[in-house]
């Protein structure tokens, strides 16, 4: 059954009440039965509505078929022009204005709400009639509401809740199914059907099309066929490696999901292939558009460059509307439930192969009064919901059965050398394994000798730290760390621990670095026995809108987070190209975290699988998959498990020394003045002179 198949009964189902309330609602510009200022609103979201009619009449005609690019690229930015940054200031969806021309709390509520109807777009394109029709009778029920006069704030708040609270069968259960059922192919049937060389077929997706999706995606078509094959083949090896090196079996699955931004569908096409001869059907889900679909920022699907960053940023706390004790019970059952009903699905699952992109300036957000936030025990509440998410999500798909893979290339934001740095980081994708694996094995070999792992920082940069580790019984057998080579995270260049958080204590600070689409100016934290007691950073002249967003972004709005991970980065090559381009700080952490020492906070690098032994390539076991946190995990899931993993690295260029300290207080030196010292290492040093 194609994708239109699929979705046919479904939307002759729910026709009837479709069409009427379309109809409803194009009346509201001539009812006159609201009074302003709400009115405006209600005309204004109405408009919008309007325009997806018409476009889903246009597209029921075969319009994507007969349109020129140009046609196709004006219906875009219609569906998109509310929202960008030049209309930004006078539009509904931003809770600025809608508090100002509707009353702060009228204004939060009804801009939320316009943001949820600004989905309708990539429903119209999925002719999925259905989320389009829910989101249409909420407005009307709202609208109704407020004729003749306004009504009760918490009256409208508690229609949205139930609007949200209701439909989560229906919403969350087509969420969880799209990203495990191959059968949802709205977007792979576009890669693999259409000629990628008109790109007029970027516009079915439905997302927003900037420049920088058009410009990837001509320079991709631009490249020989054997390059662009080459990104593929590295891309879907490291999926395969990853099972090998991990002992898990890959032939008992039968499915991947691809994650990449638009414009990278010719490698995609090819990667499909490439999964398909490893026996995989191919899932590639959008990210969710709905609040209660959305996950703390994180890209969860394709997806393109958003239309407007600042628009992300003010809807970032809009479960402030639902996230209640109710709510938390509602959704956790209802995934539950999704889960049981598409059991087998995720028993196939193999897990995720993501592209990532990189070279967007950083993003400096711009703190707004008008826009809901949550307060402590609403805080308390989404930690406790993402928590209890992640436990079914892996009762239903064991972490120790799946895998995954992570490749990163950049887009042209990052400058006039964009075709240069795109091919330099093909080169880097596909550095020498072995010899990568022998080096990092030397350093492991040295940092086994340890009981812990001093880092300082150099001229400004003030990390003074000390790293505790796992002792080993058996060091014949046993190692501390994973010697990180191009499987899972490519490209290669690294060996990481899960340290031991006793003793684990000091200042971590870095200049600049690029974490969740935010470049953090001055971050530094602050650890006592491995847990985080302070944090800062200077995005801000208020020190504390500085430390609410690293709360937002790297602690996930948890009070303190552990440090979940250690890392040595290896890629002197990956760090050269930074050099030689001056675009250190638009690298992804991705590559970034293979350019020095980094260190995650959350959990740890196994969790989840902490009981699935892991071995490095000389056949020595990986010990330290746990730490005092983790293992709580035998006692209490709900402890153990933070749902996240935030990596922050020291680039060579601001680190002093790293030096292994035995029991007896000698040290071995690993790494001086931003250089390689150990003896087996200096190869690594090569490229940076």
């Amino acid at each position: 059954m194609d994708y239109g198949e699929l979705f046919k009964i479904e939307n002759e189902a729910v026709m009837e009440r479709f069409q009427l309330s379309m109809e409803r609602i194009k009346g509201f510009s001539t009812d006159h039965t609201v009074k302003d200022p709400y009115n405006d609103y209600f005309v204004k979201v109405s408009d919008f509505i309007g325009l997806i009619g018409e476009f889903l009449q246009w597209y029921s005609e075969g319009g994507y078929d007969s349109a020129s690019l140009e046609e196709a690229k004006e219906w875009n930015h219609k569906l998109y022009s509310d929202v960008l940054p030049e209309n930004y200031e006078t539009s509904y969806g931003n809770p600025a204005y809608a508090a100002k021309i509707l009353g702060k709390e009228y204004g939060q509520l009804l801009s939320f709400l316009y943001k949820e109807i600004r989905g309708d777009i990539v429903f119209a394109h999925e002719w999925r009639l259905t989320d389009i029709t829910i989101l249409n009778e909420t407005l009307i029920e709202i609208y109704n509401m407020f004729e003749e006069e306004a009504p009760l704030v918490s009256s409208v708040k508690e229609v949205l809740y139930w609007f949200v609270s209701d439909y989560s069968d229906y919403t969350v259960t087509n969420c969880i199914r799209e990203r495990i059922d191959p059968a949802i192919s709205f977007a792979a049937d576009i890669i693999r059907d259409q000629d990628l060389t008109d790109l007029k077929y970027l516009y079915r997706f439905g997302e927003y099309i900037s420049d920088s999706e058009l410009q990837v995606a001509e320079f991709l078509n631009s490249l020989p066929e054997e390059t662009v094959r080459l990104m593929a083949d590295t891309y879907t090896e490291g999926y395969r490696k990853g099972f090998e090196v991990m002992g898990r079996d890959l032939s008992v699955k039968s499915s991947v999901q691809i994650r990449y931004q638009v414009g990278f569908e010719r490698m995609v096409k090819y990667a499909m292939e490439n999964f398909k001869a490893l026996g995989l059907d191919i899932i590639i889900s959008r990210n969710a558009v709905q609040s209660v679909n959305t996950s703390g920022g994180r890209k969860i699907g394709y997806h393109s460059s958003s239309p407007n960053l600042q628009f992300d940023y003010d809807h970032r706390y809009d479960s402030a509307i639902y996230m209640s004790k109710a709510f938390k019970d509602r959704i956790t059952a209802v995934i539950r439930v999704a889960y049981e009903q598409y059991r087998k699905e995720a028993k196939a699952y193999a897990g995720p192969a993501v592209i990532e992109t990189f070279g967007k300036d950083g993003f400096q957000p711009v703190n707004k009064p008008e826009v809901l936030s949550l307060d402590e025990k609403q805080h308390k509440l989404a930690a406790e919901v993402a928590n209890e998410i992640s436990q079914i999500t892996y009762e239903y798909i064991p972490g120790s059965e799946i895998s995954f893979t992570i490749i990163a290339f950049p887009i042209p934001a990052i400058g006039k050398d964009f075709e240069e740095i795109f091919r330099e980081t093909i080169a880097i994708n596909t550095l020498d394994y072995e010899k990568y694996k022998e080096i990092q094995q030397t350093i492991i070999d040295a940092l086994d000798e340890a009981e812990y792992v001093e880092i300082t920082g150099k001229g400004s940069n003030t990390t003074d730290l000390r790293v505790a580790l796992h002792k080993l019984n058996d060091k014949e057998k046993e190692t501390n760390f994973e010697n990180c080579v191009a499987d899972v995270n490519i490209p290669l260049g690294e060996v990481f621990t899960s340290p031991v958080l006793a003793g684990t204590t000091g200042k971590l600070a870095v200049g600049v670095v690029y974490i969740g689409g935010f470049q953090f100016k001055n971050l530094t934290m602050t650890f006592k026995d491995g847990m985080i007691t302070d944090y800062s950073c200077d995005n801000f002249d208020n020190p504390e809108e500085g430390k609410e967003l690293v709360k937002q972004v790297i602690l996930k709005n948890h009070k303190s987070l552990p440090m979940g991970e250690f890392a040595i980065g290896t890629n002197t090559t990956a760090y050269a190209m930074a050099q030689k381009y001056g675009i250190l700080d638009k690298l992804p952490i991705l590559i970034v975290e293979k350019m020095g020492p980094h260190f995650a906070v959350g959990d740890t690098c196994y969790s989840w699988a902490e009981d699935s032994p892991m071995y490095n390539p000389n056949g020595k076991e990986v010990i330290a998959r746990d730490n005092e946190i983790s293992i709580l995990r035998k006692e209490d899931l709900s402890k153990a498990y933070f749902s996240c993993h935030t990596d922050i690295t020291i680039p060579y260029a601001e680190l002093g020394r790293i030096d292994a300290v035995l029991a007896d207080g000698s040290r071995i030196e690993i790494i001086d003045d931003g250089r390689f010292v150990l003896k087996g290492t200096e190869e690594l040093n090569k490229v940076l002179e």
